[in-house]
């Protein structure tokens, strides 16, 4: 059985292989009683897992999104939780955001096809279907094409950040995407620094009001999460994780895994609070 807290998972809303609806069922089959679904520039799986999360009673569906930035030399990825997500403005910057999404697909294309490994751009968008299109979709599309074995052997030789067919995206920066969160009364918080070793962008996200850091994340060594832990200490930050789950054949973590502490959802709870309350002073 999982965790009873998931603060990171994907649905067909973004680059996730499962609707929010099966998500939502797949959680409550694995023991989570707290989820957010934090699809990729997109809020719009919220409403069929909020639905569905109601035949699940005490499953409680927790609203977020993950904005990807770019920085030298690395990707590094912005969670968000109870934000404003239905602001017109808000949701006018997530359709810009699937936008370039689109665009980039296309010029990862050109890139695989000079390197003699071409693809069907119209493949990529029919796995997509109303999701927000990313390079899990070009993956999947290179594993049907016989390319790579698995999606984490395309990104490994290709797709990631300093490989051969990584295309940026248009510049948004860290700091950026923790300022237009607090703007929407969000909690910002930095996903799995582990993975892009750029620890030393911390204080300049502080300084921009990030608010959490994932400590608790499969890929981050016990080192690792001890280390995150005491920043968040030392900062007061929520130290947050989850499972980064995108479905059950995608290389990504397994719902509920690995286990977070419900004390860090009540200190979620506290974040929001005080993130709404800078934005909205009684």
């Amino acid at each position: 059985m999982g965790g009873g807290v998931d603060l990171h998972s994907h649905t067909t809303a973004s680059d996730g292989t499962l609707r929010p609806g099966a998500l939502v069922a797949e959680a409550a089959k694995r023991g989570v009683r707290v989820l957010a679904v934090t699809d990729h520039d997109t809020t719009d799986g919220l409403a069929e897992a909020i639905e569905a999360a109601k035949r699940y009673p005490p499953l409680t569906i927790v609203p977020g999104i993950e904005i990807n930035c770019d920085v030298e030399g690395a990707e590094i990825h912005i969670l968000g939780y109870c934000m404003d997500y239905a602001a017109e403005w808000f949701q006018d910057f997530c359709r810009a955001q699937r936008e370039e999404r689109r665009a980039r697909v296309h010029r990862i294309a050109q890139r695989l096809a000079a390197l003699g490994l071409p693809i069907d751009v119209e493949r990529v968008f029919a796995l997509v279907q109303e999701g927000s299109a990313g390079r899990p979709h070009v993956a999947r599309v290179m594993v049907e094409r016989g390319y790579v074995k698995t999606v984490r052997e395309a990104f490994d030789r290709y797709l990631a950040v300093g490989k051969p067919a990584h295309v940026p995206r248009t510049k948004l920066s860290p700091e950026d995407a923790v300022r237009l969160l607090r703007r929407a009364a969000g909690v910002p918080v930095f996903a799995h620094p582990g993975l892009s070793d750029r620890d030393a962008l911390i204080p300049s996200l502080v300084a921009a009001g990030l608010m959490g850091i994932e400590c608790y994340y499969s890929e981050h060594s016990p080192a690792q999460r001890g280390a995150y832990v005491e920043l968040c200490r030392q900062h007061g930050l929520v130290a947050t994780g989850g499972s980064d789950f995108h479905g059950p054949t995608v290389g990504a973590g397994s719902l509920g895994h690995p286990p977070v502490p419900l004390a860090v959802w009540e200190a979620l709870q506290v974040k929001a609070a005080e993130a709404r309350a800078s934005l909205y002073p009684a």
